[in-house]
């Protein structure tokens, strides 16, 4: 499967990376298509990745994972809503405000009635836009074992219902159990997930520790 994604950061090079593993294409996707992070990106795959622009990123891929910095991500999607028309977008960011320092607090016109997610569906509103992954630390997104046996929780939600069992679908060949990967319901539901990162910015704090989770336990 061809898949783009948008962001050169750590969180975007490493679902990259292991959806080259998983044997895909991938075009990573950034402002410019000469960013260095980018080009070390293709580099280290050797010829298994391509980079360029969000534009491009977006036009190859059959599914999207947008994996931007929160403040930036709506005027991105923005710029490239015709070319996520009916693909899948996978939006893993978070409304995170680190302009007072850190630990950062969510945007208040992003959070508690409105989120991240909502605003990048309506950015983008044909895109059929999943929610997940942005509850954890980006090692686990991709190797859910390596704590707890894999049995700890990743969320979903979005409005479409077909693309939330094809993301699920692809979540499991990255080894999360099926039966961990809770259905929230709509797109709305990215309220609840994104206002988990105060607390897990301050567990991450605490413990010195990122390679966490959390169980559902009743």
């Amino acid at each position: 499967m061809n898949i783009g994604i948008l962001g050169t950061g750590n969180v975007g090079d490493t679902i990259g990376s292991r959806l080259i593993e998983l044997g895909h294409s991938v075009m990573m996707g950034s402002r410019t298509a000469d960013n260095a992070k980018a080009a070390a990106f293709v580099a280290k795959h050797e010829g298994k990745a391509s980079a360029g622009t969000f534009a491009q990123a977006a036009a190859f891929g059959d599914i999207l994972f947008n994996c931007t910095r929160g403040e930036h991500a709506v005027t991105i999607i923005e710029s490239i809503a015709d070319i996520c028309s009916n693909k899948i977008l996978i939006d893993l960011t978070n409304p995170l405000d680190f302009t007072k320092g850190s630990p950062p607090c969510l945007i208040p016109s992003l959070s508690n009635t409105y989120s991240l997610g909502e605003a990048i569906q309506k950015a983008a509103p044909q895109a059929h836009v999943v929610k997940t992954f942005n509850t954890m630390w980006c090692g686990i997104m991709v190797n859910p074992m390596l704590i707890g046996g894999g049995d700890h929780i990743n969320y979903v939600c979005g409005n479409d219902h077909t693309a939330k069992q094809k993301v699920k679908e692809l979540l499991i060949t990255f080894g999360w159990k099926k039966e961990n990967l809770m259905d929230l319901g709509d797109i709305s539901n990215a309220r609840a997930t994104e206002a988990i990162l105060p607390i897990w910015i301050r567990v991450w704090a605490g413990t010195k520790n990122n390679a966490f989770n959390y169980r559902i336990v009743s």
